[in-house]
């Protein structure tokens, strides 16, 4: 559907009935009279058309177009003069013209002296409030002279089809027929300015024509009501409301739909539509038995298949309710209870082919206790996954630096502390993230946050190796130690900041669960239970922790030797965290480069390049085994760094042939906004899109791990391969993310041919290469 009908589709239900009505029959001028055309052949092969337009109203260049011509008639391509530049909010830069306009046709007339063929034209009411004309046609018959003599024929101007006023009405709302709102606040695209040679092309029906409505009562407590559409026309489901009087005394059920077609939109995204007919049963809760006229008013909005959407409807029907016994309204009532509550529990009736996190936002609307415990079980895979790693070292670290004996009682508090702080924030971030659409984690990775907390990674480590009082002087060693040591979890509140940090930043990536808490929070907007949910969801994920925290209290040893030795060891993790942290950042070069500099200097810490002594023990010499490893690949790293490499687990691979380790990725175009995206779904092959970020840890997997693998290239042949970086998550970003209902990446979507969404097989996270490739198969089918 074209992007003048989104924009009219959503102005129009924007703005409401009332707004439009707002504009006086009286202020408001035909069409014929807003833009009034008159003809004349200049030449035998040349006809002129000129449109006086009154001031207030403009015509848009891209809406002239001329076809249908009678038979022994062909038209050339029609000239139009530039138009003056004007930027529209939803439609970008489009061109109009004010005041007057003159166009000339090119034609050929084969016999005959009479040129019959038809003239459309969309303009808009400039003053507030802003209302455009849906799209105009009138057939033109101009007189043709002969080679030498000029003749000019006055314009003929039938009424618009689209148009049944009332004798002597001049309004738009006549124009548009008994709908409740007058017009379209936006033009709609049927085409470019031009010739349209299309001699069988129709323009849309009335609406009272092009979507039927009906209802009749089926019993005492139901009725049923029915939408009929032509060919070519269809409905959409979330659009349609049906309500009655508040005084009736009569409730509506809440509405159980039939299956609907999944239906691509350019503005809404996925929607779910009817074409032909639905029929939509409503359970009634009545209070009065006595047989009743009930108002019933239907609001709705459809659109014509390639072609115009329609405003938003209303209809109002009245539907004779027979009378009800003390027993019929009873069990009617009680038949009615009982569907709300399985409607509460299936909120998603009627959709087709739903995603994973559809599915899982479904599931919270049923048995919530049972949800809850789901999502506890999710978050407890979750914990094992690269995303929540990293924060095993970090509250080891805390645990470890928190003193030389600290009990294991000590060691579960601070996990506990640790864990419900990252839990807290985990929390607002997604009701946040669902009812304002912004993603808070991504915030958190502006380069300023992450350079800061990789220094503090820094500092925990120095404080490890015990070096303050080595590189200081003592004032600053005795507040660098101060901080460091309250960080470490010296005090409670050192370390829930840790644990908020590590929420944020760290933190775990998007995945199904995460995903279906959003979307039910950002759909019922119920964040109570949606947040609750993903407590749940980040204490499963925490639980893990705490018990690892509380172990490693217990197993480490105490002061002296041994204690030390693990110290380094957290030391040295600290120090990866940081390369981890800046690596989002940075270029692949300098993270080799720093992970080669840690890799060789843990290698001489390890002894690697001491000489053992005769009769070392067996810990020694595994120790000195570890330091060579490490010196051995740390030198792997600085050598692929300065050869050009760009992947820290194949340093060296790219030195006997870059362009064969190239191939291995697949070869993605990047896009940018909704619009990027709209001109590569119009090129008639499958799609994918990828969403990526630099702080994404699932997006590097998916990169490294899935891409590269051949079963998933070969899947992949014939599809346009799109990615999408939302590493900045500026406002286009968050558009594009918005406009797929998306809590952030990585998220995998498939197109087909025809341009829309495959959404049973959308995938958030990382999967594997087999399977993916058995989604990308399944989603070509």
């Amino acid at each position: 559907m074209s992007r003048f009908a989104r924009y009219a589709l959503t102005v129009a239900g924007l703005l409401g009935f009332g707004h439009a009505q707002a504009q006086s029959d009286t202020d408001l001028l035909r069409v014929e009279e807003a833009f009034a055309l008159t003809t004349s052949a200049t030449d035998r092969g040349t006809v002129r058309l000129e449109w006086k337009i009154a001031d207030g109203y403009y015509l848009y260049r891209s809406r002239i177009r001329t076809g249908k011509p009678a038979d022994g008639l062909s038209l050339g391509e029609l000239q139009l003069p530039p138009g003056e530049r004007k930027h529209d909010e939803f439609l970008g830069d489009v061109e109009v013209y004010h005041d007057k306009v003159a166009a000339t046709q090119p034609l050929t007339l084969v016999r005959g002296d009479t040129a019959e063929f038809s003239v459309s034209i969309q303009g808009c009411h400039e003053r507030e409030p802003k209302i455009c004309y849906p799209p105009h046609a009138t057939t033109v018959s101009v007189i043709l002279p002969a080679a030498s003599s000029v003749a000019a024929n006055p314009l003929d101007t039938p009424p618009n089809p689209l148009a049944a006023p009332a004798a002597g009405s001049g309004s738009l709302q006549s124009a548009l027929g008994q709908l409740g709102k007058p017009a379209l606040d936006a033009p709609m695209d049927t085409g470019t300015a031009g010739t349209a040679d299309a001699p069988n092309e129709k323009l849309p029906l009335p609406p009272e024509q092009a979507f039927v409505f009906e209802a009749i009562a089926t019993g005492p407590t139901e009725l049923l009501a029915r939408w009929t559409m032509p060919k070519g026309y269809y409905l959409y489901r979330d659009k349609s409301v049906l309500r009655v009087p508040a005084d009736s005394g009569v409730a509506l059920g809440k509405k159980q739909w039939p299956k609907g077609v999944l239906h691509r939109d350019e503005h809404f995204g996925e929607v779910t539509v009817y074409f032909d007919q639905v029929e939509l049963p409503v359970l009634l809760d009545r209070k009065d038995g006595a047989a009743q006229s009930l108002k019933l008013q239907a609001e709705f909005q459809g659109c014509e298949d390639n072609g115009i959407c329609y405003p938003i409807m209303t209809r109002a029907v009245s539907v004779d309710l027979p009378a009800a016994t003390v027993d019929q309204l009873k069990a009617g009532n009680e038949h009615y209870a009982a569907a709300e509550k399985q409607a509460e529990a299936s909120p998603t009736a009627g959709n087709v082919d739903q995603s994973e996190e559809q599915v899982l936002a479904a599931r919270l609307s049923g048995d919530r206790l049972f949800a809850l415990l789901s999502f506890f079980g999710f978050g407890l895979l979750l914990a094992f996954t690269p995303c929540v790693f990293p924060m095993l070292p970090i509250l080891s670290g805390i645990i470890a630096g928190a003193g030389d004996n600290v009990s294991t009682r000590r060691a579960f508090v601070l996990s506990l502390v640790y864990v419900l702080a990252s839990t807290v924030v985990f929390t607002i971030a997604g009701v946040i993230a669902g009812l304002v659409g912004a993603n808070l984690q991504a915030v958190f990775q502006q380069p300023w946050i992450l350079i800061s907390f990789a220094a503090l990674f820094v500092l925990l480590s120095l404080s490890m190796f015990g070096f303050y009082e080595l590189q200081l002087p003592t004032g600053l060693q005795n507040r660098i130690a101060n901080v460091s040591n309250r960080q470490q979890g010296g005090s409670l509140t050192g370390v829930a900041i840790m644990g908020v940090l590590s929420a944020l930043i760290v933190g775990p990536c998007v995945a199904p669960p995460l995903a279906a808490g959003v979307l039910y929070i950002s759909q019922t907007r119920d964040p109570l239970f949606g947040g609750l949910a993903l407590f749940v969801l980040s204490l499963g994920m925490g639980a893990p922790l705490v018990v690892a925290g509380t172990a490693a209290g217990k197993l480490l040893p105490r002061a002296g030797a041994w204690m030390d030795a693990v110290k380094a060891v957290f030391g040295v993790s600290f120090l990866a965290l940081a390369i981890w942290m800046l690596s989002r950042i940075l270029d692949p070069v300098w993270t080799m480069l720093m992970i080669g500099a840690l890799a060789v200097a843990s290698g001489i810490y390890l002894g690697a390049l001491e000489r053992l002594p005769v009769g070392a023990s067996g810990w020694r010499t595994l120790w000195k085994a570890l330091g060579v490893m490490l010196l051995i690949a740390g030198a792997a790293q600085l050598i692929g760094a300065f050869a050009g490499s760009a992947d820290p687990l194949q340093p060296l691979k790219g030195l006997g042939g870059g362009a064969a380790a190239r191939s291995e990725h697949l070869p993605f175009r990047t896009i940018k906004s909704v619009e990027d995206l709209e001109r590569s779904l119009g090129e008639g092959k499958p799609v994918m899109l990828d969403f990526y970020a630099d702080w994404c840890v699932a997006c590097k997997e998916m990169e490294k791990f899935t891409f590269t693998r051949p079963q998933v290239h070969a899947a992949l042949e014939g599809y346009t391969l799109l990615k999408a970086d939302v590493t900045a998550n500026d406002a286009t970003d968050q558009a594009l993310l918005k406009h797929f209902t998306l809590f952030g990446p990585p998220a995998t979507i498939f197109f087909g041919a025809d341009g829309k969404e495959k959404r049973g097989q959308r995938l958030i996270g990382f999967e594997a290469a087999d399977k993916f490739a058995a989604r990308v198969a399944k989603a070509g089918r």
